[in-house]
């Protein structure tokens, strides 16, 4: 742990999420140009979670609103997002999924916001700036989902919504072959030394389990009513095959 002495915990992820990028990761996989047309057809298949679309009912109109992509680079929800009509800004902390984002605007014609910054730090956004915030699966990444709510229900405008894809903490229990329970909850490398020392920082990056009651009742201590929730599963894995819901996805309102 002498390492996070000197680096925090969001640059060692920063890193780790820019080498999986340049492998072919499953979220930095650009949506197609056949996808792009679809969208500006008015149909968008937007996912949070890894296999789920976002139901259309909870986007509702968004031609002329002004969304975030929340720790959404990968050129995949923001794409889609423009082309419905949009006016789309992406902050991701990595630089490589930010260009994933540039690659599909410039190879489509339009023009995107892209701001690189922690989501761990206050939003670099003025209050009552957007109307939606898409937050696809990201907060495994951080150790305290919290103040990033906090920071959501500020920057959003009165009556504004937060769709969030989240874990449930399924995948942070099974071993690697997702055979059997192998870890305890909460998942916390930073405060388990023993989860720590089976850490591989440049595989897997610094994650963390969030319980249910942390992630709902920190988003309704930010102030959010919560309006609706489905479940998804991995996108491939036993736990996939068994139909075992690894993932969730909230739709909250301000």
């Amino acid at each position: 742990m002498y390492y996070l002495c000197m680096h925090k915990y969001t640059d060692i992820n920063r890193r780790t999420i820019d080498k999986w990028a340049s492998e072919g990761w499953e979220w930095a996989t650009p949506v197609s140009h056949e996808d792009y047309m679809e969208a500006l057809a008015g149909k968008a298949r937007i996912l949070l979670t890894p296999t789920k679309p976002v139901p259309s009912s909870w986007l509702g109109d968004v031609k002329g609103k002004k969304v975030l992509a929340l720790a959404g680079g990968g050129g995949q929800q923001g794409p889609l997002l423009n082309a419905l009509g949009a006016d789309v800004t992406v902050l991701d902390n990595s630089g490589s999924m930010l260009a994933l984002d540039k690659d599909v605007a410039d190879r489509e014609g339009y023009s995107i916001s892209l701001i690189q910054a922690d989501m761990t730090e206050p939003l670099p956004f003025g209050n009552n700036t957007f109307d939606l915030i898409i937050n696809p699966v990201s907060t495994c990444y951080i150790e305290d989902p919290s103040s990033l709510w906090k920071e959501c229900w500020r920057i959003l405008r009165e009556g504004g919504k937060l769709l969030a894809g989240l874990d449930n903490g399924i995948n942070y229990i099974v071993d690697e072959e997702e055979t059997m329970i192998a870890h305890a909850l909460p998942y916390n490398p930073l405060r388990n030394p023993e989860q720590w020392d089976e850490l591989d920082e440049e595989a897997d990056g610094i994650q963390f389990s969030h319980s249910h009651e942390e992630i709902i009742q920190g988003m309704i201590d930010a102030g959010f009513t919560i309006r609706g929730i489905y479940a998804d599963t991995n996108s491939s894995g036993r736990l996939k095959e068994m139909a075992i819901p690894a993932f969730y996805a909230l739709f909250a309102a301000r």
